[in-house]
């Protein structure tokens, strides 16, 4: 009865050794007296005891943070830029194999890679043009990452941090922007305005009766006012006739 119990016992403990559960996101790297054999997973699997070894690696999304860089960009900018990398594993025994640390290699890869490329571009580029800078960072860093079995899928441009001085001169580079856009809509407003007048004396030249309507309605405008005293404005075209008999009799 007890090397019955002794042998349970013995199966219970060797089958602990032996089993392994992976998870759905999990791959095991099995290295079998020193030679890696290939991947398993997931679901259940079995070592050899002592001839095997497993080193676990999830092919899960990773988002990882690149510290701020001290980058000189190309017009000579000294700014700190910061980025975040998403990649995942789609090869676990390379990932193993080929690198010592996968993920301290990836960070260290997408900060000089970050420093190299944003060197490349003036500091109005790397303004204006985040997107196609971030799509050139993730074809290069995934290309670099390849060979290790990681796949990057994105790289985005978090923050970019400009000098105070900088960015004073910038404000009033908008602000000064902002005032010419100012000032050429008002001269623009301006010569419209003098336009019309122009076309209207125009119309006024032809027709001289017009000039009377337009005295009647500005008595109209003044009148809607409830002003106690009213300007009745007398065109100069009435005493012409007078005028004209005046200078007639005076002749003769």
């Amino acid at each position: 009865m007890a090397y019955l119990i002794i042998v349970v016992v013995g199966v219970i403990f060797l089958l602990s050794i032996m089993l392994r559960v992976l998870k759905e996101y999990e791959r095991g790297v099995i290295f079998r007296l020193g030679r890696c054999i290939g991947q398993k997973g997931p679901g259940l699997i079995i070592l050899w005891p002592v001839i095997d070894q497993m080193t676990r690696v999830s092919t899960r999304t990773i988002a990882m943070d690149v510290p701020p860089q001290d980058i000189i960009t190309k017009d000579n900018v000294s700014i700190k830029v910061n980025a975040v990398v998403y990649f995942r594993v789609i090869n676990a025994v390379k990932s193993i194999i080929e690198v010592e640390n996968y993920l301290y290699a990836t960070s260290q890869l997408a900060q000089t890679t970050l420093r190299t490329i944003l060197g490349k571009h003036e500091l109005d580029d790397l303004l204006s043009e985040q997107e196609g800078i971030a799509k050139d960072l993730q074809i290069k860093i995934d290309k670099d990452t390849d060979p290790w079995g990681i796949k990057v899928s994105l790289v985005e441009i978090k923050h970019v941090d400009l000098p105070t001085e900088l960015q004073r001169a910038m404000a009033k580079q908008a602000e000064a922007e902002r005032e010419k856009r100012a000032k050429i809509i008002n001269a623009d407003g301006e010569f419209q305005a003098a336009q019309k007048l122009s076309d209207a004396a125009a119309i006024i030249e032809k027709h001289a009766v017009a000039i009377q309507l337009r005295y009647l309605q500005t008595l109209k405008e003044v009148a809607a006012e409830n002003n106690s005293t009213t300007l009745f404005p007398v065109p100069i075209d009435l005493f012409k006739p007078f005028i004209e008999l005046a200078e007639r009799n005076k002749k003769e």
